[in-house]
């Protein structure tokens, strides 16, 4: 059984149980740096218009020689877009956002939106060019290299809420939902075309899956009444699967969405994904019998490993007690492919990486 034939068996797409537990896992640049030099793999990064994406769409070659069981793909920046660095350290993104580099993650810190109101502020946007020079180039490359062996999947993370925000700032976009004000839904219509237009673009490549991602909920609780999302957000997601689905019937529609956002569950299935990541852990409802229990008929489970202390912190025999539970349980008849729950940083070990693939297929036989 090769990875494709895993992975769509794990997310019940083909009849019966695969092999083992699929494993997909994301690297920081400097893990993908250490692992390339070590390996002798040359580390090719897809340069992504909203720099975080990149480490999903990176360093392939690299991660399946290690382990993972899927390939990522999406749109790169335009070969007529240069980054410009500031005296300060800031720059301008593709979108127009000036970023600076965090800790950890790239921050936005000037909105391009920040002082919109009206319908017309939000049509005088320009979004970056969806068919712009090299936008493709790299997805292209990868689908006709991997595609007989392994699932790819086209990534458009960053698609309505999480996009909007960026452009306008959280806190201003969620008052004005509140208020409903009058820019707030042409502002998540525009995100979602756009985002659907690159998203049209990598199925024309030959993407298996549409990879979208926006965080609805916070450690404890949703971000917003769930009346609002219902309202304001909820269609925009629809129309797009929708779309999808025209273009390639059999695509899998996919959403990463961080926080406690079980209470949305059942309106995300019937928006149209089949898969959700990243199962987050530890946020309340999100315990993996609840979620088997609750929702295992509905969706096939991707991520659940704690990457904020477990894999940094944790003993290793934490960490194996924690993937073997993640297995019997969300493994349990299919249904999962295990991976952390967002991007390994630089504070994990690459000791530690391997421990975590050598863990996933020690343990990952499925479970009947």
């Amino acid at each position: 059984m090769n990875a494709r034939e895993r992975v769509l068996k794990a997310f019940k797409r083909l009849p019966g149980l695969p092999d083992r537990v699929p494993i997909q896992f994301d690297l920081c640049r400097q893990l993908s740096d250490h692992f390339g030099k070590e390996l002798g793999i040359p580390v090719t990064y897809t340069e992504n218009p909203y720099e975080d994406v990149t480490y999903r769409i990176s360093a392939n070659e690299l991660r399946i020689a290690l382990g993972s069981d899927v390939v990522i793909t999406g749109a790169s920046v335009s070969d007529n877009f240069r980054i410009i660095q500031d005296a300060d350290g800031t720059w301008l993104n593709e979108y127009g956002m000036r970023m600076r580099q965090g800790s950890i993650y790239v921050e936005v810190v000037d909105y391009p939106l920040a002082h919109a109101e009206t319908k017309a502020d939000v049509e005088a946007y320009r979004f970056p060019d969806p068919d712009a020079p090299g936008r493709y180039r790299d997805a292209e490359a990868l689908v006709g290299k991997f595609h007989n062996d392994y699932l790819v999947f086209g990534d458009i993370e960053v698609t309505v809420f999480s996009l909007a925000h960026q452009l306008v700032g959280m806190e201003k976009l969620l008052v004005d939902m509140m208020m409903e004000a009058e820019y707030v839904v042409p502002l998540f219509e525009a995100c979602a075309d756009y985002q659907t237009q690159i998203g049209l673009r990598l199925i024309e490549k030959g993407v298996d899956a549409i990879w979208f991602g926006d965080d609805f909920g916070t450690q404890m609780s949703l971000i917003m009444p769930p009346e609002t999302f219902r309202e304001q957000l909820k269609p925009h997601y629809t129309r797009m699967i929708d779309r999808f689905r025209e273009a390639k019937p059999d695509i899998i529609p996919i959403l990463h969405c961080d926080g406690a956002v079980a209470e949305l569950l059942d309106d995300i299935r019937e928006m149209g994904f089949e898969v959700f990541n990243p199962v987050q852990p530890g946020v309340p409802g999100h315990l993996p019998k609840d979620m088997k229990e609750r929702f295992g008929d509905k969706f096939a489970f991707w991520g659940a490993i704690d990457q904020q202390e477990l894999l940094p912190n944790g003993t290793d025999e934490e960490l194996e007690h924690d993937i073997l539970e993640k297995i019997t349980i969300l493994g349990k008849g299919g249904g999962y492919m295990i991976a952390p729950a967002h991007i390994m940083q630089n504070d994990v070990s690459p000791d530690r990486v391997l421990l975590f693939i050598e863990l996933c297929k020690k343990h990952g036989k499925y479970v009947n």
